[in-house]
C-alpha cells in the first residue's frame, strides 16, 4: 500500500468520536411549557417500579435506536412517556452534547410541549410529573460538589510494560454534580447537567424566565 493510497481511502471521512460504534446512546428532552402565561420547565419523577433509577427526577428521554435520528428519538421517547402525539411538540433545538467516561452518549435537546393539558403519564415509565418556573433557576443558583475519579487497574495489569510501573502517575479527573432543590424536590445528576447547561445559554442571551 502507498500513501496516496492510504489518503484517498481516508480522504472526505467525517471526523467522529472514537470509539461511538461500542458507545450506548441516549437522547432526552428538555420540555418547556406554559403555565398561567410564564415558562416553565417539566420534569418527570421515574416510576418505583422501574429497573434503574426508580423513584428520581429527569427529562423525557431513552435509548437511541439503530439508525435512528436523536432529535426523533428525544421525540419519540417524550411521546411514548407523556402520552403526547409527536406533533405536540415544537421547537425541537440540540444543546450540546455530551460524551460520559462510562461508555455513552448523550444527546439532548429543548422543545416546547404545545398543549400541556394533554399530558397522559405513562404508568409503567412516569410516577408523576411537575413543572417548575423557568424563572426559578434564573434566581436560584444549585449547590455544587465534586465527584473525584480513581485510576484502578485491574488484576493482572501489565505494570512491566509502561514506565513507572506501579508507581505510574496516572491522570485522576474530578467532575462538578449540581444540586437544584425545589419544593421537597431534588434535582440532581444527568437532568441537572442539561439543565445548568441550558440555564447558562439563556444567561448568557441575559434571558431570566
Amino acid at each position: 500500500m502507498k500513501i496516496q493510497q492510504i489518503s484517498e481511502v481516508l480522504l472526505g471521512r467525517t471526523p467522529s468520536i472514537l470509539g461511538h460504534e461500542q458507545f450506548m446512546k441516549f437522547a432526552v428532552l428538555l420540555p418547556l411549557v406554559e403555565v398561567n402565561n410564564e415558562v416553565h420547565i417539566l420534569f418527570e419523577v421515574r416510576a418505583l417500579t422501574l429497573r434503574r433509577q426508580p423513584g428520581e427526577i429527569c427529562f423525557p428521554g431513552g435509548r437511541i435506536e439503530k439508525g435512528e435520528d436523536p432529535g426523533k428519538a428525544a421525540a419519540r421517547e417524550t411521546s411514548e412517556e407523556l402520552g403526547i402525539k409527536e406533533s405536540e411538540i415544537t421547537d425541537m433545538i440540540p444543546l450540546d452534547f455530551m460524551v460520559s467516561a462510562f461508555g455513552t452518549i448523550i444527546y439532548p435537546f429543548v422543545g416546547t410541549i404545545k398543549n400541556p393539558g394533554a399530558i397522559k403519564p405513562n404508568e409503567a415509565e412516569v410516577g408523576e410529573v411537575f413543572t417548575v418556573p423557568l424563572a426559578f433557576f434564573t434566581k436560584n443558583q444549585p449547590a455544587t460538589y465534586k465527584i473525584n475519579f480513581q485510576v484502578e487497574p485491574e488484576d493482572g495489569f501489565p505494570f512491566d510494560l509502561i514506565i513507572g510501573g506501579e508507581n505510574y502517575n496516572w491522570q485522576t479527573r474530578s467532575m462538578n454534580e449540581y444540586f437544584y432543590r425545589t419544593n421537597g424536590k431534588v434535582i440532581w445528576g444527568l437532568t441537572a447537567r442539561v439543565l445548568t447547561h441550558f440555564l447558562e445559554l439563556m444567561e448568557q442571551e441575559n434571558i431570566r424566565g
